[in-house]
């Protein structure tokens, strides 16, 4: 799949609020570091999972779900596998009526769920990671 600099540029630009789903406590996961990273670059981050709701990290509160986050979110980063996109994709487009993007980490895709989550006009990215994306784009 190819994305333009212009494509991602858009998205980058139009971000504020970015849930993590299947973010980390552990400092040497890529959930954690990218999260992490685009923190640095003035994100907004929500982390999302079941195993360490409740908790803290990065100074948010970890939700178990989607529905379970307050407030708008513009952009869903999926750091699972494959198989768990679909699942992921409905409760993101349930939940978030004007979620801009759906953004699937390196070695995660799912066609069916991206045509789905496209139909409803959401941008999706696949196999790609925002981190090494925004390094690129911006330095």
């Amino acid at each position: 799949m190819h994305y333009s600099d212009t494509q991602l540029t858009k998205i980058f630009k139009n971000t504020k609020r970015i849930a993590v789903v299947g973010a980390s406590m552990n400092p040497s996961r890529p959930s954690y570091y990218v999260a992490q990273y685009l923190i640095t670059k003035g994100y907004d981050i929500v982390p999302v999972n079941p195993a360490h709701a409740g908790l803290t990290l990065f100074d948010a509160t970890v939700s178990a779900r989607l529905s379970d986050i307050e407030g708008p979110v513009d952009m869903v980063d999926i750091f699972r596998r494959s198989e768990a996109v679909p699942e992921i994709v409905d409760e993101a487009l349930e939940v978030f009526p004007d979620l801009g993007t759906i953004w699937m980490q390196i070695g995660v895709q799912h066609p069916v769920a991206a045509a789905k989550a496209e139909a409803k006009g959401v941008a999706v990215i696949q196999n790609r990671c925002p981190k090494i994306e925004f390094q690129r784009l911006f330095g």
